[in-house]
């Protein structure tokens, strides 16, 4: 929809709102659709980038830990390099903090928060810089803050902001390792301890600048004043009046409101995963709010308080549990006064497990992280500022689990609600973002590997289109490979406009010199080899243009691969041999070599993605797959470094251990650290399945040792499936054959496979369900069907040999039948049920079904006649199905 097309209705309304069309947001109250927000690619394959600043030309700054401040210029919309800072960069030191000053168009003044490499004694520096004709001038420093710093781990902070007065906010992290207290406070008081062992020296040291936000007023000399309404005024023995809020561990990044001044901060939460009677809380990271100064709890509580035990190191008692109401601080290792302030809970807080307070956080790691608060009437009336909808809510992000959340707060500054921002857009380790002068969000990606330089980071932009939306362009072709001449039957399936009254206007490029226009689905003949990019333009009714491409590889046809299996190809048998065989054909490569083909059959116990691996053209890895699934990727890598040691490495370290599997087994499902030479810990995952694990751990070891666990299958024989009481249980057939290349076109993998259940099938399972409902009671996990003609269905069932099912039922004294139909609802009928005919039944029965004998392999229904009385209330219960020869 254009947005022009308001005008007529405004100059109605107009008479009873007194405001001007410009003004009208219609998106004030009301939620918008996803569809109008767009994220533009601005700037990809960063280096470890940290804090971005938008420039009200629309340029921005932004750095990397390595050291480089980068320019993204938007008239241009290139990338250059205008500073580098010589710092150390390791653990999570280096180029972590940017701001420039509120009066930047005026000084050209930036702020930038940094290690210095080769600087004794060893300390983070807080500095001003003249950034002048797009160059950093290093000669410009003033060195405003220096805070004295353990080398070492961990938790380094960095974020700077300001305020709409003109005060300097800096994050400071506690300077202290997590992995000499399992996990939990680190408060090891012992002498001769490393210096990084107590938080108390830090985060709970009134007069250490570690484990803060210190707030500071900047002067034109280059050194900066206390503001009024710091957590300790100037003279306060044993205290820092730089010190707003204290208690921090790791607020990695922070904001502040510039209407009400609140500071917001995201803190990332020590690595516990379960609750301990007497050392305290499992780990939490947390969202935090200061109206004012104060005391935020580490390392005596965490979460809403939550309090940890004082706990012995020497003798490995808990003393007591600290009190929030009046904490104290009797630490050897602390400079600062005893008596603390009363501790402050989080706004919000969230474990690695589901959270009971804020379960649409999801699960998994976690890394908070506080946004800005949006207020409309700051931006200019540009096309792409956010509606009035978003108006005072904060954003917050987690970099670990790649999710925004908008937060709406009570006029207490109370936590009121919040949701789910851009959900089905993909945001790789979001880690910084602001709002632009425009109104836009920028948003700052780190991408999947720690310290790396990774291809799915980057700068982009998220625009808002209160009228006509741009269209979606989606380009499909029958085959992108094969051989001279070519043929190719090419889709515009699935381009669209979200405005409904926009028609759509096709141009395909086919990059051969030759374009098809106005048709959506052209055929174009490719007739030499070659790699030609294809793209398809598509152009709305306003004008509005989206574009996307597609490659056809011409010179090399894919290999085909097929496997014969004389059995049933929907479920295995336990104990009944099939016969199968394996045959390639490569129009290229002529004969094959059977060497060159894979073929393996993996038994699977569960928690495997099937629908991913039944569409998979490269051959699943199995462990690979559970790998990905548990989210171990977020810290490990096959062969990029990141947090730990990559796959490949933990191979080459094991490879040939007798115990190797063992032994991997158990560190990860239980946790440990220290083997690599550094302080991290991997936290335990026990809500593994052990057997999902040991296929994770074969994946692992095979990267050095392509013949570990491997099964050499013939390429012709008998398969006999093994006894299985579990009918969660699959069989992964697949075979595989990578040719070599022709006419100039990398080789082409051929890839099929086979996925073998048990016949004894939950109806939950089912792929397709009309007017049921999933249930669980009792310990029992089936569908209930709550309106007549109800039904579900399994895809693509191979039907040979099967001569009867047998279901486990409640039929709720419902009468009627179950038919079992193939194709559709109204397909023809292969069998039905006997139960429902009997009038009154009750409980759960089992009953056989005879089916009419078929060859067929088609979709599957089950489908409830009735004419009793059904409902929600009352139901048909169906727990599971098992097909039978």
């Amino acid at each position: 929809m254009n947005f022009s097309r308001f005008s007529g209705c405004l100059v109605l309304l107009g008479l009873l709102w007194n405001c001007s069309p410009k003004d009208f947001d219609p998106f004030a109250t009301v939620k918008p659709d996803e569809t109008r927000f767009t994220k533009v690619t601005l700037v990809e394959k960063l280096n470890e980038p940290m804090e971005l600043e938008v420039l009200d030309n629309g340029d921005v700054l932004f750095i990397e830990r390595a050291g480089l401040l980068k320019l993204y210029e938007a008239a241009t919309g290139e990338t250059t390099v205008v500073g580098e800072l010589d710092v150390y960069i390791e653990g999570e030191d280096g180029l972590l903090g940017l701001a420039k000053d509120p009066n930047f168009n005026q000084n050209h003044w930036i702020y930038l928060y940094y290690a210095p490499n080769d600087y004794s004694p060893d300390v983070n520096r807080l500095s001003r810089f003249d950034f002048v004709e797009n160059r950093l001038d290093l000669s410009s420093e003033k060195i405003m803050l220096e805070i004295p710093v353990f080398r070492g781990c961990c938790h380094s902070g960095g974020s700077i902001e300001f305020d709409a007065n003109g005060l300097l906010f800096l994050s400071t992290g506690d300077d202290t390792t997590p992995f000499e207290s399992d996990n939990y406070n680190p408060i090891d008081e012992r002498q001769d301890r490393p210096a990084n062992v107590d938080a108390q020296k830090t985060s709970g040291n009134t007069n250490d600048l570690r484990g803060a936000i210190i707030r500071i007023k900047p002067e034109a000399d280059g050194t900066y004043s206390i503001p009024e309404g710091n957590l300790f005024p100037p003279g306060t023995p044993n205290t820092r009046p730089e010190i707003y809020v204290m208690g921090n561990r790791n607020p990695y990044r922070i904001s502040v409101d510039q209407h009400t001044g609140n500071l917001f901060w995201g803190e990332v939460g020590p690595d516990a995963s379960v609750d301990s009677a007497r050392r305290g809380p499992k780990g939490h990271d947390e969202i935090n709010l200061a109206t004012k100064a104060g005391f935020y709890g580490w390392p005596y509580f965490v979460g809403n308080n939550k309090p940890y035990w004082k706990y012995d190191f020497e003798t490995q008692e808990s003393l007591f549990e600290f009190d929030p109401a009046a904490p104290v601080n009797t630490s050897p290792n602390t400079t600062g006064i005893e008596q603390l302030p009363p501790a402050q809970p989080a706004l919000i807080w969230y474990p690695y497990d589901e959270s009971e307070e804020f379960p649409m956080l999801a699960t998994g790691g976690r890394n908070a992280m506080a946004g800005p608060v949006y207020h409309r009437e700051d931006y200019e009336n540009s096309a792409v500022r956010f509606p009035g909808y978003y108006n005072d809510k904060l954003f917050i992000y987690d970099w670990m689990r790649n999710w925004i959340f908008t937060v709406s707060l009570t006029e207490n500054f109370e936590y009121d609600t919040m949701e789910r921002f851009m959900p089905s857009t993909v945001f790789d380790k979001p880690v910084d973002m602001q709002f632009a002068k425009d109104g836009s969000l920028y948003v700052l990606e780190y991408g999947t590997y720690w310290r790396a330089q990774n291809d799915d980071s980057g700068l982009y932009r998220i625009e808002f289109a209160p009228g006509n939306r741009e269209p979606v362009a989606k380009a499909k072709a029958n085959q992108q490979t094969g051989a001279a001449p070519l043929e190719v039957n090419f889709s515009a399936e699935g381009s669209m406009d979200f405005d409904p009254e926009d028609q759509l206007t096709y141009f395909w490029d086919f990059g051969d010199g030759s374009s098809a226009g106005t048709t959506p689905n052209p055929s174009h003949t490719f007739e030499k080899p070659g790699i030609y990019p294809v793209t398809l333009t598509v152009t709305d009714t306003e004008g509005e243009k989206a574009s996307t491409k597609l490659e056809i590889q011409v010179g090399n046809e894919r290999p085909q691969v097929f496997i014969e299996w004389a059995g049933n190809t929907s479920f295995y048998f336990e104990g009944q041999p099939v016969d199968y065989s394996v045959q390639v054909v490569d129009r290229e490569d002529g004969e094959i070599d059977s060497e060159a083909i894979d073929f393996s059959i993996d038994y699977i116990s569960g928690g495997f993605d099937l629908i991913q691996a039944g569409h998979q053209e490269e051959q699943v890895s199995v462990g690979e797959n559970f790998i990905t699934q548990a989210g171990c990727k977020a810290c490990h890598a096959i062969a990029n470094e990141s947090v730990g040691p990559t796959y490949q490495e933990v191979s080459a370290k094991y490879k040939g251990q007798s115990d190797a599997k063992e032994y991997l087994i158990d560190k990860i499902r239980n946790g440990g650290g220290g083997v690599w030479g550094g302080e991290r810990i991997m936290p335990g995952h026990t809500h593994l399945p052990e057997e999902q694990v040991g296929q994770m751990v074969d994946f692992i070891l095979a990267l050095e040792d392509p013949d570990y666990g491997k099964v050499n299958w013939p390429l012709e024989g008998e398969f006999s499936p093994k006894q299985s009481d579990n009918p969660e249980g699959y069989y992964l057939v697949q075979a595989s054959y990578t040719d070599q290349g022709a006419n100039e076109i990398a080789p082409l993998r051929g890839n099929v496979q086979l996925i073998l259940r048990h016949p004894d099938v939950k109806a939950v399972t089912a792929d397709q369900f009309e007017n049921t409902a999933k249930a669980n009671a009792n310990g029992l996990n089936f569908v209930r069907f709550t309106q007549r003609n109800s039904w579900i269905a399994f895809d693509q069932i191979d039907l040979r040999g099967i001569r009867q099912v047998e279901i486990l039922v409640n039929p709720a004294g419902i009468e009627g039948r179950l038919e079992i139909r193939l194709g559709s609802p109204t397909g023809p009928r292969i069998g039905i049920s006997e139960i429902l005919l009997q009038g009154d039944r009750r409980g759960y029965i089992t009953e056989v079904i005879p089916l009419k004998k078929t060859n067929e392999t088609a979709d599957l229904y089950f489908v409830l006649k009735t004419d009793s009385g059904i409902s929600i209330w009352n139901t048909f219960n169906l727990d599971r199905i098992q097909f039978l020869k």
